[in-house]
């Protein structure tokens, strides 16, 4: 018998997006990210001719950004919406997903084949014509559902993700017309990172923060209030970045300011949800809880360090050394962004977590913690110039328990689901 137009249609509109299938990606992209990762601390400590260690380093950075936070950001805001859309069709997302992995993958493949050439070139220019499309269709779902707090913050991150587009944009600029310039290169990249990790990453965890623990605005005002605070200060603390250039007075004074506020609003933020929202996280089991709060401490640690780069001395000092710049991204990559997201793909229970999940979780943060120990007392070092004995040879050791431990949680969801 033949099935009514109008049944399928109104079927259709029914549909849910595969998240669990899409979230398999998340992770394998993750475990490549800590693959080449991996490579590159090899070829630091050891012998290894046959791939440039610039293009592995282009190669990791893209792919991280755009295959393992990008694509997981937009799956989870994308089940945001499912969940909360009487009529939801996933078609253009899916397609949106499809589009954003391929670029994804283009980057990673051809990164390490040419550095900034042609093909790595289009596929980051096409990655920002697919967050376009994204931003639009999100909003124009997003505008349909029911009033949260949620809303603005995933407004503002998708804001946030296209202008940050402006850096790449500079730098494929620079290198199309051969017309380089050393701190226009820094500011463009610096622009793109704080756009990227201040601005699309950590707006849009938030947004979907506050949807897990459902926040109101009638619980306590200061919801609302963050979210305003958070968003003046963003653009005027992408100076943080800028610190070694010779700012005007009343720029630098600006730029204090704005890391003062984001300082005073997420440590009031915590308290606050620290008391309004304990037994609800009593809810999560004691390793999600021990992940959030390891998440939480690196965000804090991070704010208080840019608050801390203020003081030129200080500046000075963070800029002028690698360690430090390196230990302070993956402080805000891995253990802020990177773990937040884990912890809320397992609280919501989109994957199962068993023992040997539990134990691979484990395995990642301890991971993690010693890469910022050794960066953290490598950079510190490197003020006196002391050098660490082994010490690459230690990061390499560390890198390889990281990639065992995210290796196994992949291995175990790809088994089971």
């Amino acid at each position: 018998m033949a099935i009514p137009y109008s049944f399928k249609k109104k079927h259709s509109l029914h549909m849910k997006l595969n998240i669990a299938f899409w979230l398999k990606f998340s992770l394998l992209n993750l475990f490549i990210v800590a693959l080449i990762g991996l490579l590159m601390r090899y070829k630091i400590g050891f012998e290894f001719p046959f791939l440039d260690q610039k293009h592995l380093q282009q190669s990791h950075s893209n792919f991280a950004f755009s295959g393992w936070i990008s694509h997981t950001l937009m799956t989870l805001m994308i089940y945001f919406l499912e969940v909360r859309l009487p009529e939801f069709s996933p078609k253009k997302f899916k397609i949106l997903l499809i589009a954003n992995l391929i670029c994804a993958y283009g980057m990673l493949l051809f990164f390490i084949v040419q550095g900034y050439g042609p093909f790595s070139i289009f596929f980051s220019a096409a990655s920002i014509i697919v967050s376009g499309f994204f931003c639009y269709y999100f909003i124009k779902d997003l505008n349909k559902t029911e009033e949260s707090l949620s809303k603005n913050w995933f407004k503002t991150a998708l804001f946030f993700n296209i202008i940050s587009s402006l850096g790449t944009l500079s730098l494929i600029y620079m290198i199309l017309s051969k017309n380089f310039d050393q701190d226009i290169y820094l500011i463009s990249t610096y622009y793109y990172l704080h756009f990227q990790y201040n601005g699309w990453f950590f707006f849009a965890s938030m947004g979907l923060l506050f949807g897990l623990l459902n926040l109101k605005k009638t619980e306590h005002p200061f919801y609302d209030t963050s979210f305003r605070l958070f968003g003046l200060a963003c653009i005027p603390a992408y100076f943080l970045s800028t610190l070694w250039l010779k700012l005007p007075l009343w720029l630098y004074a600006i730029t204090v300011i704005a890391a003062f506020i984001q300082v005073f609003t997420w440590f009031k933020l915590v308290f606050i949800l620290m008391k309004t929202k304990k037994d609800d996280l009593k809810n999560y089991s004691p390793i999600l809880r021990y992940i959030l709060l390891f998440a939480g401490f690196a965000l804090s640690i991070k704010l208080v360090l840019q608050l801390g780069s203020t003081i030129p001395f200080v500046s000075k000092l963070a800029f002028g050394f690698r360690p430090i710049v390196i230990a302070y991204l993956h402080l805000i990559f891995l253990a802020t962004f990177s773990l937040f997201l884990l912890f809320y793909i397992y609280s919501k229970k989109l994957f199962s977590i068993d023992k040997k999940t539990k134990m691979s979780l484990l395995l990642i943060t301890i991971g993690i913690f010693l890469t910022e120990l050794i960066l953290g007392i490598q950079g510190i070092a490197s003020l006196s110039y002391t050098l660490i004995p082994y010490v690459n040879e230690m990061l390499f050791g560390v890198s390889i328990l990281l990639v065992s431990g995210i290796g196994f949680m992949v291995f175990f969801v790809i088994k089971k689901h």
